[in-house]
């Protein structure tokens, strides 16, 4: 067969017709003329940052020697005339300081009179110059033949009498060459060498205008506090009687500034203010003047000073507050003691750097800021320092409960840690606890005016919470508020109004001070008053009163977060500069290790502490059973302590108890005191005997 196909039907479909698409060619691009791609290469270089770097360069060396040649003039007028003088008369005259005008004024004039006398001697100088010169000139000649006759005996030729003559004369040869020489290249190269010299001196003192100068000093970070600088900066504070007093001074207005000392991490300058310029308008200025100085507004405190119209500033270096300071001394010396009367706490550095310390003697002390600022470890490195003393008894209330003050289980005779309506009550408590030892110790000194007591401190962190509580008591009165119901509140009260002088003391810690978590009369109740970071200026007041920041306390000026454990203190405790009401202290921080680590070497210093952790109410209680857990682990306890511990243990039912109870309680159990080193004790060892023969009888009686 073949391959042939044979179509049966016709091909009824259109025949396909092609299409033919005509592609236009593409227009070239019309071309840039020159002139634009010149002008936009001429504005590429031009505009290029190594060209600008290489104009301002060019333009800064230049004008150093500009300015060099204008600083080098001013001090050669200066030295010449008595310009200088009639700057310092204006400028003491636009501050109001007649008499200092007055000095000065006396001082140009003896300056004048000498340079009058100056001229007057050079009248007469050219005849005296020729005189000496003549006398001068034959005493030589003298002199050279003189020498030549010594030689020429000792040599016995008579040709040696004109040698050293000859010999003068032709070293007057020689130099006469050698300027010859040198002359010449001495005159090219003189213009060069008096414009390298006053490069240098422009260079130096940086006499550019700012935008020539290079970028780091254009900046001006951390540019070193000079007084031109000081007194740039007051003239641009905006104050108006400023401005035109320093413009009246003209560049003299430096003598407005004491010196400038090295003060710590920063220096420290006093300003003397023109008259009509009040010092609170430069306080109410401090970011201003911060940023004029090129410093952050954290890095300048202004505040007053003793003189009068006068304003001391302290500008840090460029961010030295940010640096930490070093470890505690409780940390890095084990051998440290403190002594609660005459010591002094180790609290942190001032902002000089140099070591502040607070005493605490019968001081109650306020310690308030911003959450997470370094609250807690401030009040407790200050109970830390006074657990190195062993006379001091610790009652604390943490009503935080975060075991920030768990280290003190074993040394502190309450320790409370919670923040529930059931802790604020127990807090409440011991303060009232610390009440009755405080009216007790009140009544012994009547009785005694030279009985002595071991200090006893109540310390309750987080304050705000006691006062804050809504749980009222089954009498209806409130735990918490300031009312005089509120019980927390009345007892801090007492203790503010007479603790200090029986040595109970009150310590609180607080957060973000407000009428309502914190009452005035309980703020203005401390006699040791800091603050960390505050969010306002009213808060400040309340922290640390009126005076103190109107003196320049600052906490809310303080940067939350990165200024933790910085805080501004006042108080009588602490040294604190002549003139002013508060200082600014950056504390050590103790952690949690250390703070143990410290607690574990006051324990050492006692003869062992039964912490109570909660204070038991409304049951009935078992003296002797009570008498056995007050005594914990010691083997002998004085029968004063145990009297101390019963009181704190249950106030309601040993509050006011004596020696005489105690004995009742005692000898009904056939349980002895005895005395030892002239002090009346009790062993531990006879009420655990006494306790187990009662219950071995009771238990027998039982049985019958």
């Amino acid at each position: 067969m073949g391959d042939n196909v044979i179509h049966l039907h016709k091909n009824t479909d259109p025949p396909a017709v092609t299409t033919l698409t005509v592609v236009p060619e593409p227009t070239p691009p019309t071309p840039t003329p020159l002139w634009v791609r010149s002008g936009r290469a001429v504005k590429t270089a031009v505009t290029h940052d190594n060209t600008k770097t290489a104009a301002r360069t060019v333009a800064r060396h230049s004008l150093y020697v500009v300015g060099g040649a204008r600083i080098v003039s001013r001090r050669a007028w200066d030295g010449r005339t008595a310009a200088r003088y009639e700057r310092y008369m204006r400028t003491a005259e636009a501050a109001g300081n007649m008499e200092l005008a007055a000095e000065w004024e006396e001082r140009g004039q003896r300056y004048r009179d000498a340079r009058h006398r100056r001229r007057m001697d050079l009248l007469h100088s050219p005849l005296d110059a020729g005189k000496s010169a003549l006398i001068g000139t034959g005493m030589g000649i003298g002199g050279l033949v003189a020498l030549g006759i010594v030689m020429a005996i000792a040599t016995k030729d008579l040709s040696d009498v004109v040698t050293p003559l000859m010999a003068a004369v032709e070293f007057i040869n020689l130099l006469i060459t050698i300027v010859q020489v040198v002359w010449g290249p001495a005159l090219t190269l003189g213009p060069f060498l008096a414009l390298l010299a006053l490069w240098a001196v422009g260079s130096k003192q940086q006499a550019a205008p700012a935008w020539a100068l290079p970028a780091n000093i254009r900046s001006s970070e951390g540019e070193p506090i000079t007084p031109s600088i000081v007194v740039k900066a007051l003239r641009d504070l905006g104050v108006p009687a400023l401005r035109n007093a320093i413009k009246d001074m003209g560049d003299a207005g430096a003598s407005m500034l004491g010196p400038i000392r090295i003060a710590g991490c920063g220096v420290e300058v006093d300003v003397t203010l023109p008259s009509g310029v009040a010092t609170n308008e430069v306080q109410g200025k401090r970011r201003k003047l911060a940023e004029n100085l090129t410093r952050h507004e954290h890095e300048v405190f202004i505040t007053i000073a003793q003189a009068a119209r006068t304003v001391r500033l302290w500008v840090a270096d460029s961010g030295a507050l940010d640096e930490p300071i070093g470890p505690s001394p409780l940390v890095t010396d084990e051998s440290i003691t403190a002594d609660y009367a005459k010591g002094r706490a180790p609290w942190g550095q001032d902002l000089r750097g140099d070591a502040a310390a607070l005493s605490l003697y019968q001081r109650h002390l306020l310690i308030t800021g911003l959450s997470n600022q370094g609250k807690t470890a401030a009040l407790r490195s200050l109970a830390l320092w006074a657990s190195l003393d062993r006379r001091v008894e610790f009652r604390i209330a943490d009503l935080k409960g975060a075991g920030d003050w768990a280290m003190f289980d074993g040394l502190a005779t309450v320790l409370i840690q919670g923040p529930t309506d059931e802790h604020v009550i127990e807090a409440t408590e011991m303060v009232e606890g610390l009440v009755e030892e405080m009216n007790r110790r009140i009544a012994a000194r009547q009785a005694d005016p030279t009985v002595v007591f071991d200090p006893l401190i109540g310390i309750v962190d987080e304050a705000q919470v006691a006062f804050m509580c809504p749980a009222v008591d089954d009498e209806k009165r409130p735990y918490g508020g300031s009312k005089a119901t509120s019980r927390y509140f009345m007892g801090v009260r007492k203790v503010h109004n007479q603790g200090r002088v029986v040595d109970v003391l009150m310590y609180e810690g607080t957060q973000d001070p407000t009428d309502q978590n914190l009452p005035k009369l309980v703020r203005e109740g401390a006699h040791t008053r800091a603050s960390l970071a505050l969010g306002t200026e009213a808060q400040a007041v309340m922290a640390l009163g009126e005076k103190a920041v109107n003196g320049g306390a600052a906490p809310h000026l303080l940067r939350q977060g990165l200024d933790k454990g910085t805080l501004v203190v006042a108080s009588d405790g602490i040294e604190i500069p002549k003139g002013q009401s508060s200082i600014t202290v950056r504390t050590h921080f103790i952690g949690d290790e250390d703070a143990k680590a410290i607690t574990d070497r006051a324990k050492t210093l006692r003869a062992g502490v039964t912490t109570l952790h909660s204070i038991e109410r409304g049951e009935k209680r078992d003296p002797l059973a009570d008498i056995l857990t007050v005594c914990g682990d010691d083997k002998r306890v004085l029968t004063q302590d145990v009297i101390k511990r019963l009181a704190a243990l249950d106030p309601d039912a040993y509050d006011g108890w004596s020696f005489g109870d105690l004995t009742r309680v005692l000898d009904a159990h056939g349980v002895e005191a005895y005395k030892s080193h002239g002090r009346m004790m009790i062993r531990r060892d006879d009420v655990t005997r006494a306790l187990t023969d009662r219950d071995t009888d009771g238990s027998a009686s039982a049985s019958q």
